[in-house]
This record gives structure tokens, sequence and C-alpha cells, in this order.
């Protein structure tokens, strides 16, 4: 049989496949979706906290340039100094670094959810084939990536260019207004650029998101050798698990004939069917039927039951009764109560006083368990 080619693969996958997938990193991610929740931030901070960024940064900067005469001259106070500096720097960009965490971690549980996986952090040495290479640049994912990148430069350089134009005014009258209303001026022109970046970015994301859905999906297809491979993996081969089943069909039926010998009556059809009968008083509430079978199997239990001088009866009403109704190794239904009773009853006197034991006629069978008319008997 030929493998399973690409075209092959037109079933939807499975929920198992999706999980494996899963637990090799292997879900949906959009760029583009992350892009703009960030620059959404950004536009978010720039406006409410472009001021607070302007002062602390011209703080920074002006405590750069203003080294104290002891630190010029000791090292040890240099370095304090530095580090100084350095901690004013990272409380200006700790906002837009969490900001930007914060932003990475809603696209990505936005679409394809929360995934650690080790397996997507080990490396893969097929990636360097540059045959393998070329063929992904010239497929469909391929091409659709760079269809992609050309939407959104077109799609970005024409807003950032428009923004541009059209903000043009208000960036040249920042050099004719006073010092100090610079920094919100322009923190609120940069916050309306970013804005438009943000929806600019979310547009394509919108696109780019049910591309990368169809791109996992299309990855994830089954064939049909696929999904009966799983199957079987799952469920286990069939052909073993027949097997097992008549192991264990054997085993009960060996287990079934070993109890015959134990048994205090065989009732019989009295050809096609035998059921054996035991009886403990005080362990059970009911008889028990210990063997149950038809044709073959009812003859062994004949056979086996006259070898080890259990009385075999035949009572063809109460055998249909009993091998349609009773089940293996449980006790007798409560309906045939009075029939079995009147039949252990005549075993025991059999027992005792042979001659004068006489074998019942009626047997009582209920007639909603009476089978005398079914043409045919389901087999157990």
């Amino acid at each position: 049989m030929a493998d399973d080619s690409a075209q092959d693969k037109e079933l939807p996958a499975s929920l198992k496949r999706k999980q494996q997938a899963r637990e090799k990193g292997q879900v949906p991610r959009s760029r583009d979706l992350t892009s703009s929740l960030l620059l959404a931030g950004v536009a978010v901070a720039v406006f409410y906290g472009g001021s607070w960024v302007y002062t602390q940064s011209r703080t920074m900067l002006q405590t750069g340039l203003t080294i104290p005469a002891p630190a010029a001259h000791d090292a040890t106070q240099m370095l304090a100094f530095a580090g100084h500096v350095v901690l004013l720097g990272l409380m200006v960009l700790l906002p837009f670094l969490l900001l930007n965490f914060l932003s990475s971690a809603a696209g990505g549980l936005a679409l394809g959810g929360w995934v650690f996986s080790g397996q997507a952090l080990a490396p893969d040495f097929s990636r360097l084939d540059p045959v393998a290479g070329v063929q992904r640049m010239f497929s469909i994912t391929g091409l659709g990536e760079l269809g992609k990148a050309v939407i959104k430069a077109l799609v970005i350089g024409g807003l950032g260019v428009l923004v541009l134009w059209t903000q043009r005014g208000p960036l040249l009258q920042l050099l004719q207004i006073e010092p100090d209303l610079v920094p919100a001026q322009l923190a609120m022109l940069c916050a309306q650029s970013f804005f438009w970046l943000a929806l600019a970015t979310f547009l394509i994301a919108a696109l780019d998101v049910p591309w990368q859905l169809f791109q996992i999906n299309s990855k994830l297809k089954m064939s049909r050798q696929d999904m009966q491979d799983e199957m079987r993996e799952s469920e286990g081969n069939p052909q073993i698990k027949q097997r097992i089943r008549t192991l264990q069909r054997e085993r009960a039926r060996k287990r079934m004939m070993a109890a015959v010998p134990k048994a205090d009556v065989v009732v019989t059809n009295p050809t096609h069917y035998a059921v054996a009968l035991g009886y403990s008083q005080g362990k059970n509430r009911a008889p028990v039927v210990l063997a149950l079978g038809a044709d073959q199997v009812a003859a062994r239990i004949r056979e086996l039951a006259r070898e080890h001088g259990v009385p075999v009866i035949e009572a063809p009403p109460l055998a249909r009764a009993l091998f349609r109704y009773a089940e293996l190794e449980r006790e007798i239904p409560v309906a045939l109560y009075n029939a079995v009773a009147l039949l252990l009853a005549y075993v025991y006197q059999l027992r005792a006083l042979p001659q004068s034991a006489e074998l019942p006629q009626d047997w009582a069978i209920p007639p909603e368990l009476d089978t005398s008319a079914d043409a045919a008997m389901p087999l157990h």
C-alpha cells in the first residue's frame, strides 16, 4: 500500500493528536496580535505617563552628567554613583518592560493559551537543511508569510506617512510653544501615533489569526491510516483483544467444568441444554448456577456429572428457563425459586429413599418465564 500523501490527510485532527501537538509547543500564535496589543498598551502608557517618563529621563540625564567631586577621585564612590544612574534608568524602563511582558502574554493566551513545552526548546537540526529551507520558502506557508509581510509594510508604512502628514502642524508648533509644555504635547502626539499603529496591526491580526488557525489545523490533519493507527494504539490491537477474549472464555469454561462435580443436580432439556445447580445452606440464600451450556457444552456437563455421581434430571421447562434467565455463578432468579425447590426436594428424597422418590410433573414455571413456545433460544 502506498504511503499517505498530504492530499490523503483530509480528516480533522483528533483530540489526542491536538494534545500531542500542544505538548510539542505546536499551537497557533499570532505575532501581529501581540504587536497590536503591545502598541495599544504603549499608547495608553505614553498618553497617561509621558510627562512622568520625560521628567525621569531628564533627571537621569542631569544626574549622569553631574558627577560629584568626591566620586571623581574615588573608584568606589564612582561605582556607587554609576549604579544609582543605572537604577534611575531601570525605573524609566521597568513600566515599559512590564507592559511588553504582559502584552506578549496576553497575545499568546488569547489565541493558543498557556503552553510550556520542553520539546520546543530542544534543538532541531533538521532546520539546518538548506533543501528543506528552500522548500519552506516556496511552500504555501512561506508564500503566505511573504504576502503578509508585504501587506504589513504597505499598511503600516502608509499609515505612518499619513499620521506624520496629518500631524505636521502640531509638530511644527513644538518649536514655538513654551519648553515646559513640550513634554505633554509630544506625549499626546506619540500616543496618537501609537494608537493608529496599534489599530493598523490589529486589522492585520484580524487576518493573521484565521490564517494561523488554518495553518495549524492543516498541519495536524490526519489520513485514514493515521486514524486507524491511533485507534489501534488507544484501544489495542483488535487481534490481540480477540485473543484475550478467547483465552478468557476458555478459562471461564475450564473453571465452569471444574465446578460441575460440586453441583447438587444437573437439570437438562434433555439434550440441548444442561444447567448445574449447587446450594450450600447458610452460605447462599438460593441455589447458584455453577455451569450451563448448550449442545456440546451441555453434553460435556452431563458427562462430568455422571462421572462424579451428580444426579442428572430431565426437566425441559425448568432447564430452558434456567438457561435463558439465569446467570453463571449467580443465584437463580426469584421467580424460579419454587420450581428449583421442587427439584432439590426430589434430589434429596432420591438420596434418602430412592424407591419412593417421585419426579414432579408440574414445575410451576411462571408464565412469563415459560419458554416452551419459543422457536429459538438465545445462547449465552
